[in-house]
């Protein structure tokens, strides 16, 4: 059965290729490619973030800096393949039951790419991460959101990427997105 299946195939073979080269309909030119980026590093990272503040401070696998006047901090474990962008919000001392179910909530819907989290007695924006495949566009977007839940706690718990309704958010979300893309755009 295999011999008969081959030896159709073979037959078959010099039809396909006649039939291929006869065929007069114009083929597409291919796409152009997409531009890969290579993987993401601490040092890529930190080239990037210099773009959004020049007086970003680096120390070992750690990025300080400021967005918009929120005081931002990178860290990165290249061996893990990690990286976590924290924003400080509040003291988790006095959180209510109420405002941890509503984090909860948040994190679940509007929160989106950021979460919030309680660490070290300090409640937190946060984005984690496997290092090497996060893109330059992911960063920044992933940036936004962080400070954007810092901002909007308390209020609508939103990282603010995506609105529902004829707001202004979704609008000052893309142009300061769109503003961060162009300080990196070399990058």
């Amino acid at each position: 059965m295999k011999l008969r299946a081959l030896s159709l195939a073979l037959a078959l073979t010099p039809v396909a290729l006649w039939a291929q080269e006869a065929d007069p309909t114009p083929q597409p030119d291919p796409l152009p490619e997409a531009q890969i980026e290579g993987p993401m590093t601490l040092e890529r990272m930190a080239l990037i973030i210099q773009t959004i503040d020049a007086d970003v401070r680096a120390q070992g696998p750690t990025l300080q800096f400021t967005l918009d006047g929120i005081p931002v901090m990178i860290v990165a474990d290249a061996a893990a393949d990690r990286m976590r962008a924290m924003v400080p919000i509040a003291s988790a001392e006095g959180l209510s039951e109420a405002d941890l179910l509503r984090m909860m909530q948040a994190n679940f819907d509007t929160a989106l790419d950021a979460r919030y989290a309680v660490a070290n007695g300090r409640l937190w924006g946060v984005f984690i991460h496997p290092l090497s495949p996060l893109e330059k566009d992911q960063l920044l977007s992933a940036l936004i959101q962080t400070v954007n839940v810092a901002r909007s706690y308390g209020r609508t718990y939103s990282g603010g990427a995506q609105t529902f309704g004829g707001g202004d958010s979704a609008g000052i979300y893309r142009e300061l997105f769109e503003e961060l893309k162009k300080k990196g755009e070399a990058l």
